[in-house]
């Protein structure tokens, strides 16, 4: 394996005027009320439109994805079109239910009166977008601030400068500026953005820059959602169907080439188990991408790295591992000309190389064999929350004790990543791993403010026979309302 490491050019999006974008976000502010002010069937013609164009660019989106990372065609419709055009479905079939106030139950102590719980739009928010899926994750987000009635600004991620370029100018098309505006660039741009006063920020990326993002929204004490990453685990116990949880974990892991916030991370297998999985796993993976290491380079089923930098990050991960002991089971083939790294298994990982302290984000899987469920769990709760946590078992008993003992942002039993796109679940991370919500109604609900509303007759209040003076009547009915009420 060639590990030389030199410096090799990246194309990116070229920075926005910082004029331009202090333009932006004044005439985003000076039009949010009216957006605010929308009605439900507004909002539902708005996402229709947004669904429009999505099918009458899908090809322009595929073209894009391709000259980005060469993402095959199936993928960018599965990954990147399928899960926008099902956030749409979704959202166009529930806002009118979302935005309408949620009546809540009246206790006695407040006799006489009604309250309900009003989901108010936040107002301008910013939505920050990654690169690894940079349509799904930049248009899903536009979404739930589209149902919930805010303006938004787009700044999708410089590393994918043609797929950002076409959302530009597909928001264009749809949307005046001073609703919906994409605004390109590098960290620099993003950086003078976070200087504004936004009422929302919805970021998706690395815990490393979501500290960033958290730390700048603190100085407006604005709200926020991210959505970060970890290391997600797997655990195939004793009791797993092999054959399948090695094709599902494979398809899992190097779709988009394991670049992938919830993609597997690293896997934990039974020991009785462990030869016969590895054995699959790389069946599966010849299967899915070639008998070889030409047949693997050349099909048009595979994507690459989106960049030389984080190419040869990769290239370090794996080769630390291998200094520090590991053992290749199948792939380690790269090509630097066109950041390819095969698709990779290794074994024996030592838990303090590179490949256990770091999300791999690549197509590169480490997997450990166990004896007892204790062991992985020690090393999963060593680490922090991940994204997701998988486990193919088919005995109750030890898919309880793993889910009772561990925490994660979201879980799929003998399934990964797929539950991601389920409309009724929430998608968020824990801690690390993320702060909120976002999907369907809950991400309607991550660019709400849910505000509280009691109506009182003008005749009548409970209260007001505690108004002082606080004499002994007074006191009295104090007393009782402690005690009763």
């Amino acid at each position: 394996m060639d590990t030389a490491v030199q410096p090799r050019p990246i194309a990116t999006s070229p920075n926005t005027e910082l004029v331009e974008i202090q333009r932006l976000f004044a005439a985003q502010t000076a039009n949010k009320q009216n957006v605010k002010n929308t009605s439900a069937s507004e909002r539902r013609k708005k996402l229709k439109a947004l669904k429009d164009l999505i099918f009458k660019r899908q090809q322009d989106i595929r073209d894009a994805l391709s000259a980005d990372f060469r993402k095959p065609e199936a993928e960018t419709d599965m990954t990147e079109i399928y899960p926008v055009l099902t956030e749409l479905n979704h959202a166009i079939a529930h806002v009118t239910e979302w935005v309408r106030p949620l009546p809540v139950e009246t206790p006695i102590s407040f006799i006489g009166s009604t309250a309900e719980v009003m989901y108010e739009p936040k107002g301008v928010t910013l939505i920050i977008a990654p690169w690894n899926y940079p349509f799904n994750l930049c248009l899903i987000p536009l979404v739930s601030a589209i149902a919930a009635g805010n303006t938004a600004i787009l700044k999708p991620s410089e590393y994918t400068p043609n797929t950002a370029k076409l959302v530009k100018s597909m928001i264009a098309e749809l949307f005046k500026e001073n609703e919906v505006a994409v605004v390109e660039g590098d960290y620099r741009t993003s950086s003078e953005l976070l200087k504004l006063k936004f009422d929302h920020i919805f970021f998706t990326g690395s815990p490393q820059v979501g500290k960033i993002v958290m730390k700048a929204a603190a100085e407006h004490l604005t709200s926020v959602t991210l959505e970060l990453g970890g290391k997600s685990p797997v655990i195939v116990d004793e009791t797993a169907n092999i054959a399948k949880a090695a094709r599902r974990i494979a398809w899992g892991k190097f779709m988009n080439n394991g670049q992938t916030c919830v993609a597997p991370d690293y896997l934990y297998v039974h020991e009785s188990k462990y030869n016969q999985f590895v054995d699959e796993l790389k069946k599966s993976i010849d299967h899915f991408y070639g008998a070889d290491a030409a047949a693997k380079q050349q099909t048009p089923d595979y994507a690459r790295v989106v960049n030389a930098r984080h190419h040869d990050r990769l290239k370090q991960i794996l080769e630390n591992a291998i200094e520090n002991g590991a053992n290749l089971a199948c792939g380690g083939q790269v090509d630097d000309k066109e950041n390819y790294l095969s698709p990779t298994v290794v074994t024996d990982a030592a838990l303090d190389s590179k490949i256990m302290q770091e999300e791999i984000f690549g197509p590169i899987l480490p997997v450990f064999k166990y004896s007892n469920i204790n062991e992985p769990l020690a090393v999963i709760n060593s680490k922090e929350k991940p994204l997701a946590l998988y486990i193919f078992s088919t005995k109750e008993k030890n898919i309880k004790q793993i889910l009772n003992n561990t925490s994660a942002g979201g879980s799929a039993i003998n399934d990964v990543v797929t539950h991601v796109g389920h409309p009724n679940l929430p998608f968020g991370g824990a801690n690390n791993s993320g702060i909120g919500n976002a999907h369907a109604f809950w991400g309607f609900k991550a660019f709400s403010h849910e505000r509280a509303l009691l109506r009182q007759p003008s005749w009548f209040t409970s209260a007001e026979g505690m108004f002082p003076p606080y004499n002994g009547m007074v006191k009295k009915l104090i007393a009782f309302t402690l005690r009763y009420l």
